[in-house]
């Protein structure tokens, strides 16, 4: 049986496809991430849930680190960043750190040593996992992330930065809601 030989502009437009849905996870990554961010509480970013579990400030550092160790896979190199003085700091910098993957994949640059797919089921999949655990340590912290219809939301592949859009359509529904405290 002789193998198909696929047209080198559709081996193209597969790549190309594939990385504009890397970007668009990127963005989505963003827009999470934000939101579990958003309107925090002062003192969020150095809140302590237990013994050897990370900060939320140390958990964007670590967004980070695994997202810049993705990048050495364009530019070569390693990727540890040490830590910066306040969470503002960490977020703008995981948000630049977006920002420079998000360039790689749109102008094409080449991956070395692994696949677009690869680049998805680990450092872009892990990183996802941890915005969950943002947001899962806000509730934690007596401050819950309002839940909203992701599918609709407002992301782009071209606006990952800290300023991501207000939710298109939150839960109208939110039993777990905090409770306000009504003056007696």
């Amino acid at each position: 049986m002789a193998s198909e030989i696929k047209p080198v502009v559709a081996i193209e437009d597969s790549i190309k496809t594939r990385r504009e849905l890397l970007r668009h996870f990127l963005g989505s990554l963003a827009y999470r991430t934000q939101k579990a961010l958003r309107g925090a509480p002062a003192g969020f970013g150095d809140f302590e849930a237990g013994s050897k579990i990370r900060t939320p400030k140390e958990l964007v550092r670590h967004m980070t680190s695994v997202l810049g160790y993705s990048r050495t896979f364009f530019i070569g190199g390693s990727y540890r960043p040490e830590p910066l003085n306040t969470f503002a700091d960490e977020i703008e910098r995981f948000h630049k750190m977006l920002e420079l993957l998000s360039t790689h994949l749109a102008d094409d640059d080449e991956l070395n040593g692994i696949r677009e797919e690869q680049l998805l089921q680990g450092p872009f999949s892990d990183a996802m996992t941890h915005a969950g655990q943002l947001a899962m340590l806000r509730r934690l912290f007596g401050d819950p992330v309002p839940p909203e219809n992701f599918i609709v939301a407002d992301i782009s592949a071209d606006e990952i930065g800290s300023s991501q859009p207000d939710p298109v359509a939150p839960d109208a529904d939110w039993p777990e809601a905090p409770q306000k405290i009504k003056d007696i």
